[in-house]
């Protein structure tokens, strides 16, 4: 397989997706999925991250763990029979040169080696122990709230009907955590609008000021939903994804343009994942808000 079909692959299979109204998180929320952990090599506990890990959850198996057939065969497991492989890609940048002194000396490769690998889920092998389901020991909402006040972002909850990031003032606006029917609801918005957040100049640095419904504009919002999924998989929560017309038609047309699109957006959405969770572990003055942070939705809702 050559870069250009597996990533075209890829990009048909969530195209095919957002337009039966999945988006952009490739399937619905299972929570067996997030109780058993991230998708990830069962020999080496190694996760996969970006394009891979959206196109392993593209096949649809509850169990994470997935592996080669020499890895499977060196465990003394059987890969099922007549079943099919799912092809990952990896990159190489670094080229072992020679060895001096006793020391390898490795050179730094201008452009990386592009290898692909055949790897099969422990749902297509025979002989594998039983996943173990990880017992958190943390409230999911909790953490997700510790990583809101723990960013010292300016969130601010005087919105009506709304949610958003203004580059401008680099603050975060959303609606009374009141009007949201559950915690889930109101933290998959606040960690989308966090995600537009990471990208200021003074953080990640991407271009956020952008027009809504040019390209630009939806390249950003895959970006940040990608990431609200994420960091939300990473918790344990559910991820309430977006759904409007708008923006998955616009998803559509940057995706059908470039098939490398989905790729840049997954290895951002890392980046701003890996930036989102260190907050987790950050002390930072109380969240600005008109609301408690308790999430106590109203009864009516």
């Amino acid at each position: 397989m050559n870069p250009v079909d597996y990533r075209k692959q890829l990009t048909d299979r969530i195209i095919e997706q957002l337009e039966s109204g999945v988006a952009p998180r490739i399937k619905p929320w299972d929570e067996n999925v997030q109780i058993l952990g991230r998708v990830h090599n069962a020999i080496t506990g190694r996760p996969y991250t970006g394009g891979n890990s959206l196109w392993l959850q593209c096949h649809g198996y509850a169990d994470p763990r997935w592996c080669t057939y020499k890895q499977a065969q060196a465990a003394g497991w059987q890969v099922k029979k007549g079943q099919k492989a799912a092809v990952v890609e990896y990159w190489k940048w670094e080229e072992t040169a020679k060895e001096e002194a006793g020391q390898v000396i490795r050179d730094r490769l201008t452009i990386p080696k592009v290898f692909y690998v055949h790897i099969f889920n422990a749902q297509q092998i025979e002989g594998m122990p039983e996943v173990v389901p990880i017992q958190p020991n943390w409230v999911p909402e909790d953490q997700a709230e510790r990583i809101l006040i723990g960013s010292g972002a300016s969130i601010y909850h005087d919105q009506e009907a709304r949610a958003f990031y203004s580059p401008t003032s680099d603050d975060i606006h959303l609606p009374p955590r009141s009007i949201f029917s559950d915690a889930t609801k109101y933290y998959a918005t606040a960690l989308h609008e966090l995600g537009h957040w990471t990208g200021h100049e003074s953080r990640l640095g991407r271009e956020i000021s952008n027009r809504f419904g040019t390209e630009d504009y939806a390249r950003e919002e895959l970006r940040a939903e990608l990431a609200s999924f994420f960091v939300a998989s990473r918790l344990g929560i559910p991820n309430d994804p977006i759904n409007h017309a708008a923006y998955i038609g616009s998803w559509i047309k940057v995706l059908q343009q470039d098939h490398n699109e989905i790729f840049r957006a997954a290895g951002d959405a890392e980046k701003i994942t890996e930036f989102v969770l260190q907050f987790q572990h950050e002390k930072s003055n109380q969240i600005q808000s008109e609301s408690e942070a308790t999430f106590e939705p109203e009864a009516a809702l």
